[in-house]
């Protein structure tokens, strides 16, 4: 889960939010794809085929949007991570999406994958009604980790060890209790802009197994290391490779892709 520091609200740290571009080969390579199940629903329930993918990083979204037959725009605030999207084909505007000019464009869905709590909740869902067309979706969305209980503790001990008495443990509650908190955020800039349905929640389970040198690969693209000196990011990846020896070498993680989905009324 998005693992913050407190006093803030998360669109407001900005330096945790631009940290993922400091590698985007390698978040491009480990950072986990999305159920083609949950991009099937968001295009049907669209009016339309054209998406803008805000926050679009490196391209994960876009391309898999792409892949169902969609037109798809990228905006996003990293200039390292639209380069890599670019080379991946890919077309991405750099800029904050609450002060992106669209030069008049619409669209069916706004999506946002994995970085709609980096964007201003209120200001966000305004910037998409004025984009959207009448029917259109708004549809961020978030993969969430749902680890077996020995996994979670496993991994818990080491964040324990590493950083003690920190708040920035993921696997200390369950991950989906934290996102709780930035859907209600999110919610409630949507219904203050009053120019969308009633959001909906929808929820797609899978899992993926991981080899202990692939996850070791993708615990640096993660919010936790983003806050770590090198000393303990080594520490963290020397006891997490040794908490996955000890299961044998690889464990299956389950994720929960949870989406938050809401339909522009009105005029457009």
């Amino acid at each position: 889960m998005p693992t913050l520091p407190s006093g803030r609200e998360p669109h407001q740290h900005r330096a945790m939010a631009e940290s993922f571009g400091s590698d985007p080969d390698r978040y491009d390579r480990t950072r986990p794809r999305y159920p083609d199940a949950m991009v099937a629903a968001i295009v049907a329930a669209s009016p339309g085929p054209d998406v803008l993918d805000v926050g679009c990083g490196t391209g994960i979204s876009s391309r898999q949007f792409r892949a169902a037959g969609c037109r798809v725009l990228g905006v996003d605030v990293d200039a390292r991570m639209a380069g890599f999207a670019r080379r991946s084909g890919v077309e991405v505007e750099v800029a904050a999406f609450e002060a992106w000019d669209p030069v008049g464009r619409v669209f069916d869905a706004v999506v946002a994958g994995q970085t709609w709590h980096w964007v201003d909740p209120v200001a966000g869902a305004a910037a998409a009604a004025r984009v959207l067309r009448p029917g259109g979706r708004l549809a961020p969305f978030w993969n969430v980790f749902r680890p077996p209980p020995e996994v979670a503790r496993a991994f818990s001990a080491v964040h324990r060890k590493v950083m003690p008495g920190s708040p920035l443990d993921p696997w200390a509650a369950p991950a989906l209790d934290g996102y709780s908190t930035l859907l209600t955020r999110a919610v409630a800039g949507i219904r203050q802009v009053d120019a969308f349905g009633e959001p909906e929640q929808w929820r797609f389970d899978w899992e993926r197994s991981y080899t202990r040198d692939e996850w070791l690969d993708q615990l640096p693209t993660g919010g936790v290391a983003a806050q770590l000196s090198a000393t303990e990011l080594e520490e963290l990846l020397a006891g997490t490779g040794a908490a996955i020896d000890a299961m044998g070498g690889g464990f299956t993680m389950g994720y929960a892709t949870v989406v938050l989905a809401a339909a522009r009324t009105g005029p457009a």
